[in-house]
């Protein structure tokens, strides 16, 4: 019963499937030493007799364990080559000893073609700095009050930090580990090129509230030409959160303000923070997942609580209105304006030479700019990069992942495995996805009808989808049904039948099958259910791809089982489910630790 459709790959690229055993290697000649040569200094010779294969069980088994990884990575590393990524690197993580491990990584994925626009953060090495010269920090709100002093310390860190970044990418992969594959002169050219320098245009804060910032900064200006060129040459960019104002003057800009002005200004595919910390659902799991509509319903709960959040709000519904009385005119794109879509009627923009605009021509009090007193106390969490991420996903950017920097490869894993490590907020995962209503049947049987067609579905009557219709899910765009699919629980099963997944012919290859099948997996498991299965007669290998394995009726529940036309000859697919595969989030009890 399930559809046939060309549908792309989701925006986490789901891996299936078992990695294969290590091939076996063939019987050395009896002649042949099992070591040619004696073991190297310092190195524990193994009492183990070796095989007649020549590999010992435990090097078969860490072979097994990278092949099956590698593979189960492929996916990703393909879909993400040729993206560009903002990694924003919170103070804390900057100055801690994780740093070097995270420098690593972003290496290692350069290597696989991402590119990157790399934000660190500073307050916590200009603090010290204060401390140690017997100076305080001050802080009002979100931004720092920067005096001369400060200014003085902001720009010794952001030195330090820019020159240690360089270092430590600039060597490469050890060179050791390359040359027993040949002594090759590219080896020579593979250290990281790090590129850095004045992209950042900026000016006074001024004034607010009767407070004066001093040289404190708001974003003006990315230099967006200036950062693609590089990134297109292969190197990866280091953008300071110190500016330069027309007049000259070097500003300290809050590093939070910066990272989410050059993910909208370069339109990137992912903005990434890396925390020193997670964010947990009120069962005290790492939460997964979280949509935009989510999140920002979690903000809008803490904001009587949090400045951070009620900023966020405040921008918000200003912008809901305010996009109604200036909607953007076609001499808008002069001035770069990099908020693509509105969703829920507010978008966030940033116009390259302008700043971030609430509407009103002022830029600044946008709810991205995260730091102070709240922050640096965590006295709501994580809170912070949540709002921050939420407004960057309003603007466009697809992903935004809060990654804990203190767990060694949790860059790799986020990005590597299906569920992730960190806590990823998407802008359209699951947009336009509800359960079928009675008007949408028409829209159903119009998908549906050219399947049934062909025999690739069971033909079904109005009376019959109808009463099936409370089990339907569906895609809607525009008003207008594109994708659908159904899920039959047997609970007593634990299992439940996926049906019907079908895609309107002008809207496949876009991923929207892979997104009703993720949709469809998370609700099974908000059900209890732990495995789905499906009958098909056409389009076995596009679920084999995703995890179903072929198995025999009699895997099948009894009370389905009886139902079956066996005329049809359809084929019998199930997928065991994971728990980690849901990503639950509830407002109430929320912990933002």
């Amino acid at each position: 019963m399930a559809a046939s459709l060309a549908a792309g790959a989701s925006a986490r690229f789901v891996a299936g499937g078992e990695a294969s055993p290590a091939r076996p290697r063939p019987a050395a000649p009896a002649r042949v030493a099992w070591r040619s040569r004696p073991p190297a200094a310092g190195v524990r010779c193994r009492g183990a007799r070796a095989p007649a294969g020549g590999v010992l069980p435990e090097e078969a088994d860490d072979g097994a364990r990278f092949v099956g990884w590698f593979r189960e990575a492929w996916p990703y590393i393909r879909g993400h080559r040729g993206s560009t990524f903002v990694v924003v690197v919170s103070g804390e993580v900057v100055a801690g000893p994780h740093f070097d491990g995270i420098l690593q990584d972003i290496s290692l994925l350069h290597g696989l073609g991402i590119k990157f626009v790399l934000v660190p953060g500073t307050h916590v090495q200009i603090d010290k700095l204060l401390a140690e010269r017997g100076k305080k920090a001050k802080y009002a709100g979100r931004y720092r009050i920067t005096d001369s002093d400060s200014l003085e310390a902001a720009m010794e860190a952001a030195g330090r930090i820019r020159l240690t970044i360089e270092a430590k990418l600039s060597p490469g992969p050890p060179m050791l580990n390359l040359r027993r594959h040949g002594v090759n002169g590219r080896w020579h050219e593979i250290a990281d090129n790090v590129a850095s320098g004045n992209f950042l245009g900026a000016k006074r804060r001024g004034v607010v509230a009767g407070i004066d910032y001093g040289f404190t900064g708001e974003v003006k200006k990315i230099d967006v030409s200036r950062i693609r060129e590089r990134l297109d040459r292969d190197s990866i960019v280091v953008v300071s959160n110190m500016g330069y104002s027309s007049a000259g003057e070097v500003l300290n800009c809050n590093t939070y303000e910066v990272a989410t002005a050059c993910a909208l200004a370069i339109e990137a595919d992912k903005l990434i923070c890396i925390v020193d910390g997670q964010i947990f659902d009120e069962h005290g799991r790492v939460n997964r997942f979280m949509s935009i509509e989510e999140a920002d319903m979690l903000i809008r709960t803490r904001a009587k609580q949090s400045e951070i959040a009620a900023n966020y709000v405040k921008v918000v519904d200003e912008e809901d209105i305010n996009h109604v009385r200036n909607l953007p005119m076609k001499h808008d794109a002069v001035y770069g304006l990099n908020g693509r879509d509105h969703i829920n009627g507010y978008t966030a923009s940033f116009r390259n030479g302008v700043g971030f605009n609430n509407g009103n021509g002022l830029s600044g009090e946008q709810g991205f700019a995260i730091g102070g007193e709240e922050r640096l106390s965590r006295s709501n969490g994580y809170l912070s990069e949540l709002a921050a991420a939420a407004y960057v996903c309003h603007g466009g950017v697809q992903r935004v992942h809060i990654v804990d920097g203190t767990v060694g490869g949790s860059l790799l894993l986020e990005l590597f495995t299906r569920d992730g490590v960190g806590t990823m907020i998407a802008r359209d995962m699951y947009e336009g996805t509800r359960m079928a209503r009675e008007e949408d049947l028409s829209g159903i049987r119009k998908i549906i009808h050219p399947l049934e067609e062909s025999g690739v579905l069971v033909r079904r009557t109005d009376k019959e989808l109808l009463e099936a219709l409370s089990s339907f899910i569906v895609v809607e765009r525009d008003g207008s049904i594109i994708a659908c699919a159904a899920l039959f629980p047997y609970l007593e099963d634990k299992s439940g039948e996926v049906a019907a997944i079908a895609v309107s012919e002008e809207c496949r290859g876009q991923g929207q099958g892979d997104k009703l099948l993720d949709y469809v997996e998370k609700k099974a498991l908000s059900l209890g259910l732990e495995k789905l299965f499906l009958l098909t007669t056409r389009t076995a290998d596009w679920f084999v791809r995703r995890g179903f394995k072929e198995c025999s009726i009699e895997s099948l529940p009894v009370v389905r089982r009886k139902r079956i036309d066996l005329s049809r000859g359809s084929k019998y697919y199930m997928k065991r489910l994971q728990v980690a595969e849901v990503g639950h989030m509830a407002v109430n009890g929320f912990a933002m630790r």
